[in-house]
C-alpha cells in the first residue's frame, strides 16, 4: 500500500532527498521496500495510485526481478495506470529500497498507435486499390471489396450493386469465410440509409442507424451473433453511383469509433472507383460485342440446293473484322435467286471496318432490287459518295438459283456474276479446268458513276464458282519471302478441288495462301466458294426453308 509522504528535508541514509529531490515532482515517485512494499511516495503517485492499492503488477514484477539476481533494477518499464501510459525508471535506494520514477508517456505512444493504424491503412488501401484495379470483370471486385471489408474493417460484409431491372446482385463476406454471390430481389427501403446510400446520397452516420431494424436478408449465410454496429458507405463511381458497402460488427467486438467509420469511406471510395471503371468496361465491353456482331462474317449453309462457303482471315491475328466481307441473303423459296456480295474495302483494321459495315447494311436495304445488279451498284455509289468516308470498295455480285428439273437435287446451278473492280471469279469446272469469268465493271465510291458487265454462268453437279479478294493473289512470301502467290498459282491449286464441297475449297485456298506467307504480314483475305454438290450428294430440307447435305 502506498504510504504518507517522508520526512520533510531529510535524507535517507545518503542516498536519496526524499523531500528536496522529489516530493515536489510533478511526475509520480515511489520508494519501494525490498519487500515490495510502498515505503514512501510523492503527492502526484499519491494522486495516481488509490491508497488502497499497491505496485500495479507490471511494476510490481519489474521490482521483484532484480532482487532475484541480486542487482537493482537499471532498465527501464513501461505499462498502464488508470488508462494512462507510463515509463518507469529506478535508481537504488538506501537498505535495498528503490526509487521508482514515472514518466507518463500517453500522448507519445497514442501518436505511435496512430501512426502505426495510419500505416496499416494506407498499406490496406494500396492493397486494395492494386487488387481491384488489376481486373475489370464486375463481380471479381465485388468479391475483392466484401473480403477485404470483412477481413479488415468488420465481422461481416456485403455489397449491394445497383438494380439490374427489379433484383440487386448482392455479395456476402464474413471475416474469414467463404464469399456468396447473388442476385435477389430486395427493397433497399426496408435498410436505413441504403436507399440514399444507392443513389449517392451522403451517409447516414452510424450513430443513426439501429442494428434491430436491419431486413433479414443483408445478414450474410453463416454469420452467428447478434450485429451490435452498423456502417453504411456508398460506393461512389464515376457520375454513377456503383452500389453501397455495408459493415457488420458483431457484439462481441466493439463498436466501431469514428476514425474508423471515416476509414470506412476511404476504403469504399476506393472500392467505388474501381466498380465503377468495371461496370464501365463491361458496358463498353457489351456494346463493342453487340456492334461486331454486325460485322462479323455469316455462318454459311447450303440454301435451296446451294453450297456456301467462306472464310475470312483479318490483317492482324489480334483483330476480328477488317475491310474484306462476304454475304449471302438467301432468297425466299427455292424460285427466287439468292443474292450473294463479296468485297474489299480499301485499307484494312477498324477503319475500313467501319465501311464494310455501311456497305453491308445498304446493300441489305437494297434487296428487293438484287435482281438488277447495275441499279444495285449505282445506288451503292450514291449513298457512298454522299457520306463522309473518303475509301471506295471493290465488289463481286451473284445471284443464284438451282434449276430444277427431271434431274433434282441434281440439276444445274445458275449464277449471273457482276464485277465493280474485283478480281474474276473462278469456276471450277467438274473435269479439273478452272476458267475465270469475264465480268467488268468499276469500283464503288470512286466516281460520279458506276458501269459494270454482268456475266451468266452455270454450275454442274461437282462444280464450284469461287469468290476472293487480292489478300490471296497479292499474299508476299514464297522461298525468298518477296514473291506475290498471284493468279497463276491460284488457278493451279484449284485444280485439285475439282468435285470438292465448298467448304474443302474455302479452306485449301487459305491454307495454301497460309503456307505461301509463312509468317509474313498481309492483307485481309476472304474466299467464299458456291457449289453445285457433287452426285451422289442428296438435300435434307430444314424447318426454316435451307437445305442441309448429306452424303450418301
Amino acid at each position: 500500500m502506498i504510504s504518507s509522504s517522508g520526512a520533510s528535508g531529510g535524507t535517507r541514509g545518503g542516498g536519496v532527498s526524499v523531500s528536496a529531490a522529489w516530493s515536489n515532482a510533478p511526475y509520480p515517485v515511489l520508494v519501494v521496500g525490498g519487500d515490495g512494499d510502498v515505503v514512501d511516495a510523492n503527492e502526484a503517485a499519491r494522486t495516481l495510485f488509490p491508497p488502497a492499492e499497491g505496485l500495479p503488477p507490471w511494476l510490481a514484477d519489474a521490482h521483484r526481478r532484480p532482487r532475484a539476481s541480486g542487482t537493482p533494477e537499471q532498465g527501464v518499464v513501461s505499462g498502464t495506470v488508470a488508462g494512462r501510459s507510463f515509463e518507469a525508471y529506478s535508481s537504488p535506494g538506501e537498505g535495498g529500497e528503490v526509487v521508482w520514477w514515472l514518466v507518463e508517456d500517453t500522448g507519445h505512444r497514442l501518436a505511435e498507435e496512430a501512426l502505426r493504424t495510419e500505416r496499416e491503412r494506407t498499406e490496406l488501401l494500396e492493397e486494395i486499390s492494386g487488387v481491384l484495379l488489376s481486373s475489370l470483370n464486375v463481380d471479381r471486385c465485388a468479391e475483392v471489396t466484401a473480403r477485404t471489408a470483412a477481413d479488415h474493417l468488420a465481422d461481416a460484409a456485403v455489397v449491394v450493386a445497383p438494380a439490374q431491372g427489379r433484383r440487386h446482385p448482392l455479395t456476402y463476406a464474413r471475416a474469414g469465410g467463404a464469399v456468396t454471390q447473388t442476385l435477389a430481389r430486395v427493397d433497399p427501403s426496408s435498410v436505413p440509409g441504403l436507399a440514399e446510400a444507392l443513389q449517392g446520397f451522403p451517409p447516414v452516420p452510424t450513430r443513426w442507424i439501429d442494428p434491430e431494424e436491419l431486413a433479414d436478408w443483408l445478414i450474410p449465410p453463416g454469420f452467428d451473433g447478434p450485429i451490435d454496429s452498423v456502417i453504411i458507405a456508398p460506393l461512389p463511381g464515376h457520375g454513377i453511383p456503383a452500389g453501397a458497402l455495408i459493415l457488420l460488427r458483431s457484439s462481441t467486438h466493439r463498436a466501431f469509433t469514428d476514425g474508423e467509420e471515416a476509414f470506412a469511406h476511404l476504403f469504399a471510395a476506393r472500392a467505388g472507383a474501381a466498380l465503377s471503371a468495371a461496370h464501365l468496361y463491361a458496358e463498353q465491353a457489351s456494346i463493342t460485342a453487340t456492334l461486331l456482331q454486325e460485322l462479323l462474317p455469316p455462318r454459311l449453309e447450303r440454301v435451296h440446293g446451294v453450297e456456301y462457303a467462306g472464310v475470312y482471315r483479318p490483317s492482324q491475328d489480334h483483330e476480328d473484322v477488317g475491310g474484306d466481307f462476304y454475304d449471302v441473303h438467301p432468297g425466299a423459296d427455292a424460285s427466287q435467286d439468292t443474292f450473294v456480295v463479296l468485297g474489299d474495302v480499301a485499307g484494312k483494321g477498324l477503319q475500313a471496318a467501319a465501311l464494310t459495315g455501311k456497305i453491308r447494311s445498304v446493300l441489305q436495304a437494297l434487296l428487293p432490287l438484287s435482281g438488277d445488279h447495275q441499279q444495285v451498284l449505282t445506288l451503292l455509289n450514291d449513298a457512298l459518295l454522299t457520306s463522309h468516308h473518303t475509301r471506295y470498295a471493290s465488289l463481286v455480285l451473284a445471284s443464284v438459283r438451282r434449276s430444277e428439273g427431271s434431274e433434282g437435287a441434281e440439276g444445274q446451278v445458275r449464277l449471273r456474276l457482276t464485277s465493280a473492280g474485283h478480281l474474276p471469279p473462278l469456276i471450277i469446272r467438274a473435269d479439273g479446268r478452272v476458267e475465270p469469268v469475264d465480268t467488268l465493271g468499276q469500283i464503288v465510291g470512286a466516281l460520279p458513276k458506276v458501269t459494270a458487265h454482268s456475266v451468266d454462268v452455270v454450275l454442274a453437279p461437282g462444280e464450284t464458282c469461287l469468290l476472293y479478294t487480292d489478300g490471296i493473289t497479292d499474299a508476299h512470301g514464297g522461298p525468298l519471302g518477296e514473291e506475290l502467290y498471284g493468279e497463276h498459282r491460284l488457278r493451279h491449286a484449284l485444280r485439285e478441288c475439282a468435285r470438292m464441297p465448298a467448304k474443302a475449297v474455302v479452306e485449301h485456298v487459305q491454307m495454301l495462301a497460309a503456307q505461301w506467307l509463312g509468317g509474313g504480314r498481309h492483307d485481309d483475305m476472304a474466299t467464299l466458294a458456291i457449289t453445285n454438290p457433287a452426285t451422289g450428294r442428296s438435300t435434307r430440307r430444314t424447318a426454316h426453308g435451307h437445305d442441309t447435305g448429306t452424303t450418301a
